[in-house]
């Protein structure tokens, strides 16, 4: 079974969100387009909790992109986003959602962040996207969303561990930095993902 991961296509991600990433709606029709060419498609959702200690605003004297350790990991501080229940937190509004079975939301937990779509950044507690893959007899898994370099890379990584043939579409996704995603792109086809373009998916 082929199957379609859309990660995280979350409003404040698009332009003018809480955590803008570039271009990021120009991603939207290129998602909407391919769809259809796959068996079953889901999707990532962050879903933070208002206190989440990944938010700077939980860290007097802390700003946003500063660094600590949280609960033994380097942590990056974010502005507060995707926040439960919030319109930053819900799918891009011109994002066609019919075709998706299910959501694996993410990032629950306020002690720990979880960029992957399959674990948190501990790899201590799974959101059973693997075996939900895997019951649905998963053969191929296309990966697009946001950021391709932050949780679209670490899911693939996941994905790779737990056996599954990880494959990134380039052009359905946008990096939060460009220049640092050229490098992080060597590091996934050396694990063994296969990057390619949208024009390259074949049909079901």
């Amino acid at each position: 079974m082929k199957i379609l991961i859309l990660v995280d296509v979350q409003n404040d991600f698009m332009p003018g969100g809480r955590l803008e990433i570039k271009q990021a709606d120009q991603i939207v029709p290129v998602i909407n387009r391919i769809q259809k060419q796959f068996d079953l498609v889901v999707a990532t959702q962050d879903w933070h909790p208002q206190n989440h200690q990944s938010f700077a605003s939980n860290h007097p004297g802390k700003k946003p992109f500063d660094r600590i350790q949280l609960q033994g990991t380097e942590q990056i501080l974010w502005p507060d986003h995707c926040v439960q229940g919030s319109g930053g937190a819900a799918f891009h509004r011109d994002l066609e959602t019919n075709r998706i079975a299910a959501i694996f939301r993410k990032g629950m937990n306020p002690e720990i962040d979880s960029y992957s779509g399959f674990y948190d950044n501990n790899h201590e507690i799974s959101t059973g996207m693997s075996g939900y893959l895997s019951e649905k007899g998963a053969t191929e898994v296309y990966f697009c969303g946001l950021a391709s370099d932050i949780c679209v890379f670490h899911t693939i990584r996941d994905a790779i561990q737990e056996g599954f043939q990880a494959i990134l579409i380039e052009d359905a996704s946008q990096p939060l930095d460009p220049m640092n995603f050229i490098k992080m792109k060597e590091e996934l086809t050396n694990w063994g993902a296969k990057i390619i373009h949208s024009s390259e998916i074949t049909a079901k």
